[in-house]
């Protein structure tokens, strides 16, 4: 009997150590779900529905192969931001066919969930490259669900905006294209032998469609939704509202910071202003973040100063930005969401969530080994 009861009170003891709330965030640390495991979600993005945070993301694989899409787009809910429960891959790459587009072994990255209103769907958008061909394919792909958590159907895959000119085109965009501009560039910082617009890379791919790698999505108040995407070999960055399904581009885009090589960029909106956090353009390498603002999503917009300070801002203490949450319930209560990249072992990438803060309306991130929502009530 004695024997019995010391392994019952085990038994509850660990139960308990694997089902207890974790008490608050802290950045860098093996991040555990509901089950003890390592929550595998890289690359990110968070969708707010019926009271529940829904986090969705790349799910890796041990080693270098971790980098490329082997099992799909892992989702986990939360009601607090600190304790996620498992609810499984809600979009599964394709094993049996190795000629689709999100087969098994293809890049696919960055996916992000935004809810429709109008169809009750929720649509899911991700950077894909299609498998054996590098980073050539720069296309954004979409998936479709009646439930937040999936499963999400594979809908297609594609360059934005064929055959659309920005607002902001010029003239020299529309010019017959040189004959030695080339189709292929390395898509990297100092690749380009010159100004993208010197080169004509929107005149380009303007009937192809744009090139879209590191992507986001942004649904503003009145309930349009938005593509802000790297294109043109990395160089410059697009804002393209979507159509009222969400499953397509509208044809209405603007370019920003054409020459900037911006990655990664999340958008937000706090007092009726329009924020950017972005990083430089290094490959898995950390940099210094990059911010910016407008009044109005297709612009004007201005580049602020790097958003990090503190030892190691200018490596956004050794993470990148993916996403930017709007905590529910709380005033001026913005979560910047990162990670930290483990390429030569995919599946141990940190993930880095650090509160903003805001000084003359600019955003401000501060290191902090351990916090919680109470900072928010400061």
């Amino acid at each position: 009997m004695a024997i019995k009861n010391i392994i019952i009170a085990v038994t509850i003891f660990v139960f308990m150590s694997c089902t207890q709330q974790q008490s608050g965030f802290t950045p860098g640390e093996i991040w555990k779900d509901d089950k003890g495991v390592h929550i595998n979600a890289h690359g990110g993005g968070v969708l707010f529905h019926n009271n529940v945070y829904y986090w969705y993301g790349e799910h890796k694989i041990e080693g270098k192969a971790g980098n490329k899409a082997e099992v799909g787009v892992h989702c986990y809910s939360s009601t607090n931001l600190t304790d996620w429960k498992d609810e499984g891959i809600a979009l599964e790459v394709i094993k049996n066919d190795t000629l689709h587009d999100i087969t098994a072994g293809c890049v696919l990255e960055r996916p992000k969930v935004i809810y429709n209103a109008k169809t009750d769907k929720f649509v899911m958008w991700f950077h894909l490259e299609l498998k054996g061909q590098g980073y050539k394919a720069a296309r954004s792909g979409v998936a479709i669900s009646d439930k937040a958590t999936g499963p999400y159907t594979f809908v297609k895959s594609f360059r934005p905006n064929a055959g659309m000119w920005p607002i902001n085109v010029q003239d020299l965009h529309k010019a017959p294209i040189a004959p030695e501009v080339k189709n292929e560039y390395c898509g990297g910082k100092g690749c380009l032998p010159a100004h993208p617009d010197s080169i004509n890379l929107l005149g380009r791919d303007f009937e192809g469609g744009q090139m879209a790698r590191d992507q986001n999505l942004f649904v503003d108040d009145d309930g349009k939704a938005y593509h802000i995407y790297s294109s043109e070999e990395n160089s410059t960055l697009h804002i393209s509202q979507l159509s009222d399904d969400f499953l397509s581009e509208s044809g209405n885009f603007i370019r920003i910071f054409s020459e900037r090589y911006m990655e990664a960029p999340a958008l937000f909106k706090r007092n009726g202003m329009y924020y950017l956090i972005a990083s430089d353009c290094t490959g898995w390498a950390p940099n210094a973040a990059r911010s910016a603002w407008a009044p109005n999503i297709f612009g004007p917009w201005t580049e602020l100063d790097n958003p990090c300070v503190g030892e190691e801002a200018e490596l956004t203490f050794r993470s990148q930005s993916t996403y930017v949450i709007p905590v529910q319930g709380k005033k001026d209560a913005f979560i910047y969401m990162g990670d930290r990249w483990m390429p030569e072992n995919a599946i141990d990438g940190r993930y880095i969530w650090l509160p903003i803060e805001f000084e003359e309306d600019k955003p401000i991130i501060k290191w902090m080994e351990k916090w919680d929502m109470s900072v928010f009530d400061e």
